[in-house]
């Protein structure tokens, strides 16, 4: 195995030169710089047109999809039975990242990203027709559940084909800023969907809302698709893709490769991913479920997350610069540390019911986990080689979304009906935070890398 990894870094350094040039020309002409903006719209508008459709159901799922499709589950039950669908897709996130990222690695990014757009927006718009559990019984949930799984699939594959996309176009000495741009998706989407929700709950009542309204934001992401596809079918491919597949270097199964070549990489990509995406799922979508149980209007909870959204997303950027002149693992880990430290906060300030300590406390959260994700976006994409960097970052990203987006509003919900506290939350946090650490401190600094080498 040392044989082979050897002769494979050779290999790589000996065609590198190549490949830089091929990359310098693409970020310094005139031509190559429209490209890059080009690329990085298409991340823009295509992650968050897909975490849109992701985290309608989300919030949906927290106040409204327990009396339409769960009937006969009264109050944190119904809402825990609403969260279970919700978390499947989470289940189908690593194997949608395993196919995603074997293609993307052997037949090139852009096309898994068009593919991707489509399943996502095709499943959401089949939600907002589905009949509730008054109309087709059993077979609403379970629609339901299978429409889950669908986006579960398609956002498996959106991460590593969107970040790495960027990273592979833009120039090393400000790849951390340009791939935080993709990252802005998450939150730009979660703002979306939330606002969407809180206007059509504004504008119905509630019978109104439960009966129909919470619909037309999933239909409406039709429109958004068509955009996010229009963007996407106009950028060019990866040029160190271009280079590996003009050379004959993909591999036969680069998720093999991956795990069997960079396994410190896998674990360090997965257990930096744990805390990052617990916070964000506790900030957000546990966040609805336990202001619904302390008496929270909905319309506050959605219109701070809302506003915590637009913070969010220039925080990224702000990380993603910081990562550039400070290095990736110094400007994640003191975010991850800060975020551990709020969690104790923010709990505390949201009981007590003051819609400015409300705003305050999703506000610096969000700020928190925007500057560490902004600090991850390029370290995941400089771990892993050319020809295995989708499968490797899609592996190890993927498998945390199991562990941390799905189990944190779940477990979240659970421990809140058994306990009545949000401390039990607060400490599951904590520990999750205390993995993005760890994933940190286990892999050299990779600020400075090629990566074409």
């Amino acid at each position: 195995m040392a044989l082979r990894r050897e002769a494979t870094s050779s290999r790589d350094l000996a065609q590198g030169v190549s490949v830089r040039a091929r990359c310098a020309t693409v970020t310094t002409t005139a031509g190559g710089t429209r490209r890059l903006a080009r690329v990085v719209s298409a991340g823009v508008v295509g992650t968050t047109v897909e975490f849109y459709d992701f985290f309608l159901y989300g919030a949906a799922a927290a106040t409204v999809f327990g009396p339409v499709f769960f009937p006969h589950s009264d109050g944190l039950l119904g809402v825990l039975l609403a969260l279970v669908t919700y978390a499947v897709g989470f289940a189908a996130r690593p194997l949608g990242g395993l196919v995603f990222g074997h293609f993307g690695d052997r037949v090139g990014r852009k096309r898994l990203l068009v593919i991707s757009l489509l399943l996502m927006g095709s499943a959401s718009v089949l939600i907002g027709v589905l009949p509730g559990y008054q109309q087709i019984g059993i077979a609403a949930p379970l629609l339901l559940t299978l429409l889950r799984l669908v986006q579960g699939f398609a956002l498996g594959g959106e991460f590593g084909g969107a970040v790495l996309l960027v990273a592979e176009h833009g120039p090393r000495e400000r790849r951390g800023f340009w791939t935080s741009w993709p990252q802005t998706g998450g939150p730009l989407g979660n703002l979306l969907a939330t606002a969407a929700l809180a206007a059509m709950a504004a504008s119905t009542t509630g019978a109104q809302y439960s009966a129909w309204g919470w619909r037309i934001p999933f239909l409406a992401s039709i429109v958004l698709v068509v955009i996010g596809l229009w963007v996407r079918l106009r950028v060019a491919e990866s040029p160190l893709f271009q280079a590996v597949a003009e050379e004959h270097r993909e591999e036969r199964t680069p998720v093999l490769e991956a795990l069997a070549q960079y396994p410190r990489a896998v674990f360090a990509v997965f257990a930096a991913r744990v805390g990052e995406n617990a916070a964000f799922y506790v900030f957000t979508i546990f966040l609805l479920v336990y202001a619904g149980n302390i008496g929270l209007p909905t319309a506050l909870t959605t219109t701070a997350v809302t506003v915590g959204s637009l913070v969010q997303a220039l925080s990224m950027l702000a990380g993603g610069a910081l990562s550039d002149r400070l290095g990736r693992r110094p400007v994640a880990i003191t975010a991850a540390i800060g975020c551990a430290l709020w969690t104790m906060i923010f709990f505390p300030l949201v009981g007590s019911q003051d819609p400015a300590l409300v705003f305050l406390a999703v506000s610096v959260g969000l700020l928190l986990h925007g500057t560490l994700t902004g600090a991850q976006s390029a370290f995941y994409a400089e771990l892993f080689r050319t020809s295995v960097r989708y499968s490797g970052v899609s592996l190890g990203y993927q498998a945390a979304t199991v562990v941390a987006g799905a189990a944190a509003p779940l477990i979240g919900a659970a421990l809140l009906r058994a306990t009545h506290s949000a401390m039990p939350v607060a400490i599951m946090l904590i520990c999750c935070l205390g993995l993005t650490v760890l994933g940190m401190s286990i892999v050299t600094e990779t600020a400075r890398r090629e990566l074409a080498s």
